[in-house]
């Protein structure tokens, strides 16, 4: 098995001349960028000997010739808006890569991980786990394009949906930029993942009087954003007091109504959510989450609704595998590596669903993804492509 680290970064470098932008990409889902860069990565598969489609969601597999047993390998090729050049295709390339070392893997590109028309769509269509009424239901969350057009723009209408072959393969590994300043701030080139976090997702509606800003006295004004910004500063208090080491919470969204300068908010509405890999963890914080809205109801002339939008679950990933990419990141990057959750979602999740699964994670420089100054060092890239692939090979000697 021989690993060419210089193609591979060639390869990287090659794939993000699709929807360049600035030193990043942006390429939406289903957009001409992401097509194009589709048709471009399947045209790769075909050149080292993969048998290669695009399906009727957009994922792509390519299948090794070579006799089983066979590793499943991928991530996504889509990026958010004005984002990252090496989120989600980093794995793709690097699963790439691993076939062309002569290993028996298969390559899985899943649509839309990225969330533009919902949510990992890709990797659940592959699982089983999205139906066609779902399909019809969804649109872009920026200009609300029916995820149907958008396939049939894309010449992808009418296509069967790949489901996965269970039977076929011993595993799934997906690698990954950390998004993150952890393996960085340590001096550490490899991070073996030890799971990937559920994020609960959370509306909060709080119920207000319009009315006018100036005649208004504060002893009548039922302001529906104050309430509000009390609420989450309750949150922010008590949360502390029950999380795990690497629990986070975000308020992503508050949006008061009808929201002028001279008009009392009528409604506030925040969308808010938590991540952690420990399910007891996210349960514990839900009882908070629930005390502090009734508490704020106690307190408030401005009644609020909780109401759960997404309780996903938490995606453990498979002590052997991490073994074996662990004993292979030791063999090649000795005392250089750690095991360490995942902070963000991944297709992981969703394969883990129906077979092993693992993930490894390269440095991000300063920590920032979701941008497009994301970045990771050559030298860090070419060792996590080597640590995969040794890992692969005692997996599948295992």
């Amino acid at each position: 098995m021989v690993v060419d680290t210089d193609r591979f970064l060639a390869d990287l470098h090659a794939l993000r001349r699709f929807g360049a932008f600035k030193t990043g990409v942006h390429r939406p889902t289903f957009s001409p960028q992401d097509m194009e860069a589709r048709r471009w990565f399947v045209g790769r598969l075909r050149e080292e000997g993969l048998e290669a489609e695009i399906d009727g969601i957009g994922n792509i597999l390519g299948r090794s010739p070579k006799p089983g047993p066979h590793l499943l390998a991928g991530s996504h090729l889509e990026s958010q808006n004005e984002a990252g050049w090496l989120d989600g295709a980093l794995g793709c390339v690097a699963a790439l890569h691993l076939a062309r070392a002569g290993l028996p893997v298969d390559v899985a590109v899943f649509a839309d991980e990225e969330g533009h028309y919902g949510s990992f769509i890709g990797s659940r269509s592959f699982t089983g786990l999205l139906e066609e009424a779902e399909i019809d239901r969804l649109a872009n969350r920026y200009h609300d394009k029916p995820l149907r057009e958008a396939l049939r723009e894309a010449g992808l209408e009418g296509r069967p949906r790949l489901q996965v072959e269970r039977d076929r393969y011993k595993a799934f590994l997906e690698m990954h930029i950390e998004q993150g300043r952890q393996l960085e701030t340590q001096g550490l080139g490899v991070g073996v993942v030890t799971g990937i976090v559920a994020i609960w997702q959370w509306r909060i509606t709080i119920a207000g009087q319009q009315n006018h800003a100036g005649t208004t006295t504060m002893a009548e004004r039922r302001d529906a954003g104050l309430t509000a910004v009390r609420l989450l500063a309750m949150i922010d208090e008590e949360f502390p007091r029950h999380c795990a080491e690497r629990t986070v919470w975000t308020a992503g969204r508050i949006a008061l109504s009808p929201g002028a300068p001279s008009i009392i908010p009528g409604g506030a509405e925040i969308l808010f959510q938590y991540r952690d890999v420990d399910i007891d963890v996210l349960r514990r914080l839900e009882v908070v989450l629930r005390r502090c809205v009734a508490e704020s109801n106690r307190r408030e002339r401005c009644p609020a609704v909780l109401e759960a939008m997404s309780l996903s679950t938490p995606a453990v990933c498979d002590p052997a595998l991490q073994d074996a990419l662990a004993g292979a990141a030791e063999s090649l990057a000795p005392k250089r590596w750690q095991r360490m959750p995942s902070g963000a979602g991944h297709d992981a999740q969703y394969l883990a669903r129906v077979m092993p699964a693992a993930m490894l994670f390269v440095p991000s420089i300063n920590g920032i993804s979701h941008h497009w100054t994301e970045d990771t060092a050559e030298e860090d890239l070419a060792l996590g492509m080597r640590v995969l692939a040794e890992g692969a090979r005692r997996i599948l000697q295992g």
